[in-house]
């Protein structure tokens, strides 16, 4: 789930409660001003004017301090200033939403991502496994802990999400992205090749070509590699990686000339 979706989610969430609180009681809730400041930062964020909405938002909050709905707004908030490229002031209001509404998995959605964004990934990686656990259908935090959890060597929590994954969602292209990621790094070549199979299925990159090129290369299987790698620098001539695994294939086939020449090409090519 993307930010931008989550703040599109979030101003319908405001917009609805600003309706329902005004053709109800108006006064359980707040003043007139905060929900005018709240449709006027709406507004500003839907135009990405983020500069207006970060100042309607903390003048709707210092209009209405104890407000239920300030939960939303410093969600809202944390993504504005966000976008403004203060990832700490962001965190802080992500925080503090987190200590109104704990259980809250948009707000901890919101702060995974900006945690990730700063390079926490292991923080991060906290949000995400509590996101799962608060909401056992939510496909992208699982994916986001496997993941994750892989890359900070954490295999068993890793195979505990692709497992979950597994049994919520087969045929989610998270799902098989995980669960091939995670056989390819415990080198388990020949049963990571059907997950990467479904994927290419779904999004035939080049990048996919050639992680399953790697497990065709592991496995002997070289006609295969070859046909992976060709179809990899189809779609995209400029990947470095695939002429480095061909010139692996290469010198697997004793082809030393053209081993060199594709080495040259991968050094040689731009990232």
């Amino acid at each position: 789930m993307t930010l931008r979706y989550i703040l599109s989610f979030l101003s319908a969430i405001c917009t609805s409660s600003i309706i329902s609180a005004t053709t109800t009681d108006n006064t359980a809730y707040g003043n007139s001003e905060y929900f005018e400041l709240m449709g006027k930062a709406d507004i500003a964020i839907a135009d990405k004017n983020w500069d207006e909405a970060e100042q309607y938002l903390l003048q709707a909050i210092s209009t209405d301090p104890d407000n239920p709905s300030n939960v939303l707004i410093l969600s809202n908030l944390g993504i504005v200033q966000y976008n403004l490229g203060r990832d700490s002031l962001a965190l802080h209001s992500l925080n503090k939403a987190h200590q109104i509404a704990p259980k809250s998995v948009t707000v901890l959605s919101n702060r995974a991502e900006i945690l990730l964004a700063m390079g926490r990934d292991s923080i991060a990686n906290i949000d995400y496994a509590h996101i799962a656990q608060l909401d056992s259908t939510n496909i992208d935090a699982g994916y986001m802990n496997a993941m994750l959890s892989l890359r900070l060597g954490d295999k068993e929590q890793s195979q505990h999400q692709c497992n979950r994954l597994q049994h919520i969602a087969p045929d989610s292209i998270q799902t098989n992205i995980a669960n091939a990621s995670l056989l390819s790094a415990t080198e388990q070549w020949e049963k990571a090749i059907p997950f990467y199979t479904k994927v290419i299925e779904k999004e035939p990159s080049s990048h996919f070509y050639g992680a399953r090129a790697v497990c065709y290369l592991m496995t002997g299987r070289l006609n295969e590699a070859s046909a992976d790698i060709t179809s990899g620098l189809e779609a995209d001539p400029n990947d470095q990686e695939l002429y480095l695994y061909r010139a692996y294939l290469n010198k697997m086939r004793y082809m030393h000339d053209d081993a060199i020449e594709d080495l040259k090409r991968a050094l040689n090519q731009k990232p």
